[in-house]
């Protein structure tokens, strides 16, 4: 073998080698990178089950506002709110104090408590609202609802209830363009997180005569929400807050699939007051209710805004309500 054929076989000899060698550090490296992902991944904390609630088609949920916070004067934890909830027979609550809590903490809490929240509020709503001449105010409105429609999604929830403002923020078509043009920026949060926005009929001055007597038509109400051309814009329709204003069955008939939720309380049109759910004085008529969803094939969450307490009122509470909704 001649110096030139040494050459050649000493630079291939070298080449093989290092060919050799850098495909082993290639796969030392990329053995301890995947094992080192591997390492990352395990040590990360294990995602916590789904909480689902019962298979129904009434579901009976309060407010955790409804829910005391404390036992025998001591203060108990969020989950141990939820929780007295469940102790009660509820299949779940409505989140309405979002404001208080980071989206970690509500998420935490109903992991911790197993307890099903399907929907999120912050009361904020009536001080931040929609309909405010003040830029700002609205502003601040749409940030309340921001938060919520997070916190709603990372509980587990389908929703967020909203308050749009007042009636006497201005005149009719002012404050119907403000709510409009304000709720119309989040519709693209809401759509990314599967929450919709759900209107609730109060007594605001808005979509309704609050002067004028019973039997009103909820025209103007199902107006608004069709404006949006949305299916992320619904309605969080409240049985006892126009029981004053009109008949049940018949805004349940005209609302159709825009009630995608129900908040429920009793009234006396008699007294001009709310009053326990199907009490003696509770002259709203619940076997029309029931025959209104039937009519409309209706099946949901049903939320007690009533006052609550522990667990002995709120027992009290879920058993009016199934006496009113006959489950």
């Amino acid at each position: 073998m001649n110096n030139a054929t040494d050459s050649t076989s000493s630079r291939r000899g070298f080449l093989s080698a290092s060919i050799a060698t850098g495909a082993g550090l290639l796969a030392t490296a990329n053995h301890v990178g995947n094992n080192k992902a591997i390492a990352q991944e395990q040590s990360k904390p294990a995602l916590a089950p789904l909480i689902a609630p019962p298979e129904k088609r009434i579901l009976l949920s309060c407010k955790l506002s409804m829910i005391k916070g404390d036992i025998d004067g001591k203060p108990i934890t969020l989950a141990q709110r939820l929780s007295l909830a469940k102790q009660a027979g509820f299949d779940g609550v409505d989140f309405d104090e979002a404001g208080r809590f980071t989206v970690d903490e509500a998420r935490a809490a109903v992991q911790e408590s197993g307890v099903f929240c399907h929907n999120a509020i912050n009361h904020a709503h009536w001080d931040k609202r929609l309909t405010s001449a003040d830029p700002e105010v609205r502003k601040a409105g749409v940030a309340n609802i921001t938060h919520c429609l997070r916190v709603a999604h990372a509980i587990g929830g389908s929703g967020v209830l909203i308050v749009v403002g007042r009636g006497d923020d201005g005149t009719e078509a002012e404050v119907n363009a403000r709510a409009h043009a304000e709720i119309k920026k989040l519709l693209p949060l809401a759509a990314s997180l599967g929450q919709p926005i759900l209107i609730e009929n109060v007594w605001n001055k808005l979509h309704y005569d609050h002067d004028a007597p019973p039997e009103q038509k909820p025209t103007k109400f199902i107006d608004f929400v069709d404006s949006f051309k949305s299916p992320w814009v619904g309605m969080y329709y409240d049985i006892g807050n126009h029981w004053k204003y009109g008949q049940p069955r018949e805004w349940l008939n005209a609302f159709g699939y825009r009630a995608v939720k129900l908040d429920v309380k009793g009234f006396s049109r008699a007294m001009n007051k709310f009053v326990d759910i199907t009490s003696a004085e509770d002259d709203v008529p619940w076997d029309e209710v029931r025959k209104g969803l039937d009519d409309i094939g209706w099946s949901g969450w049903t939320t007690a805004e009533v006052g609550g307490g522990g667990v002995e009122r709120l027992t009290t509470i879920r058993q009016q309500m199934q006496k009113a909704f006959a489950v």
